[in-house]
């Protein structure tokens, strides 16, 4: 691994949307996938083995369709990656770690114009505060993430001061966004900005004309609610939400208020969105704070396939059966995310898609 050459840093002004840049949708084309690989045994409530072997086959099935970087904390966590992961396309690049869900404290990448194979377009990110989800567990090195990559990458970016996790956020790559209450307009993040401060800066900084928003999440979600644990953008006009069978869970309710919610939505052109249904699981799992928040919403889609978290429950080939039709060209592979749920998430909070592009020359 060589030293990544230092990246340019650029004012607030113009914004990306000035520029023209905008976030694309998870569905386009993608250059790489970044994770970071899990450590420490008290993070994971002593399932770490059960997480690495669970993680490592993630990894290794992104890596058999896309390139992925993967970032080590220490000497032991990447002798462990590249035993697990050998012969698979992995660069693997020595970060200081806190924890490993790179979907909140990485990266946004933003694009000018939609990734193509054809046409690469200009590529930049947005570096968001990161504050392990109110200030919940230790955050400092994870906050550096974003700023690593940029110098990895020789991307000039934009810092920005307020805390925006990537899992708070769905986009469907036509202007709208979607997100929750129940986590943006938490005191511990940004105190006193309000639904219309959102707008307009995610307006401004990931082009999104449209924010939509619903009230909350998952029991014991330590996110507050992050909208990738329940309702996702399939396509521009497809939304699949999650949904509790049983009238007598904490969930139930929640979930039916926004299905609700959702169905009186619409896009841009005030078109309403076809939303699906989308099982939770049927059994209930505690961990060691208590309920755990297992949701096939958590999928990750990449180029040419899609990775939907199973957890040995009746509900798991329900939930495959479901999402296959809404991925035509894509493989819907499911694999066991039982031991990595003891840490509050799964496949979609450990990844970060880096959107296909050529990293845009700051002019």
């Amino acid at each position: 691994m060589t030293t990544p050459p230092v990246s340019h840093f650029l004012p607030q002004d113009p914004t990306p949307r000035d520029r023209g840049f905008a976030m694309p949708p998870e569905w386009a084309q993608h250059a790489a996938t970044w994770l970071s690989w899990p450590q420490g045994d008290e993070l994971w409530f002593g399932h770490l083995a059960g997480v690495r072997e669970e993680f490592a086959e993630l990894v290794r099935t992104i890596a058999r369709f896309e390139p992925v970087h993967l970032l080590v904390r220490d000497l032991e966590s990447e002798r462990d990656a590249r035993a697990r992961l050998e012969g698979a396309n992995v660069t693997y690049h020595h970060v200081p770690l806190d924890d490993s869900w790179i979907r909140d404290n990485g990266p946004i990448f933003i694009t000018q114009g939609q990734p193509t194979t054809h046409n690469p377009p200009p590529t930049s990110l947005v570096n968001w505060r990161f504050n392990a989800w109110g200030g919940k567990f230790e955050w400092e090195n994870d906050d550096r993430i974003p700023e690593y990559v940029a110098q990895f990458l020789d991307m000039p970016h934009w810092d920005r001061p307020e805390v925006l996790e990537g899992g708070g956020l769905e986009v469907n790559g036509a202007g709208v966004g979607l997100t929750t209450r129940s986590c943006f307009l938490t005191d511990t993040r940004n105190p006193g900005m309000t639904e219309a401060d959102y707008a307009a800066l995610l307006r401004d900084t990931l082009g999104v004309e449209k924010l939509l928003w619903l009230d909350g999440g998952l029991e014991n979600d330590h996110t507050d609610g992050h909208i990738d644990t329940i309702t996702r953008f399939v396509d521009p006009r497809t939304i699949v939400t999650s949904v509790a069978g049983d009238q007598q869970d904490a969930n139930f309710p929640v979930m039916q208020k926004n299905l609700a919610d959702l169905r009186g939505m619409t896009d841009l052109e005030g078109q309403p969105f076809r939303v699906v249904e989308l099982p939770l699981p049927a059994v209930r799992l505690e961990g060691a704070e208590g309920r755990l928040p297992p949701t096939y919403a958590n999928f990750y889609i990449g180029n040419g396939f899609v990775v939907v978290p199973q957890y040995g429950d009746p509900n798991d080939l329900s939930a495959l059966d479901i999402l296959r039709p809404l991925f035509p060209g894509r493989e819907v592979i499911g694999l066991p995310s039982r031991a990595i749920i003891e840490g509050g998430g799964s496949f979609h909070c450990l990844t970060q898609q880096q959107p296909l592009g050529e990293p845009w020359s700051g002019e």
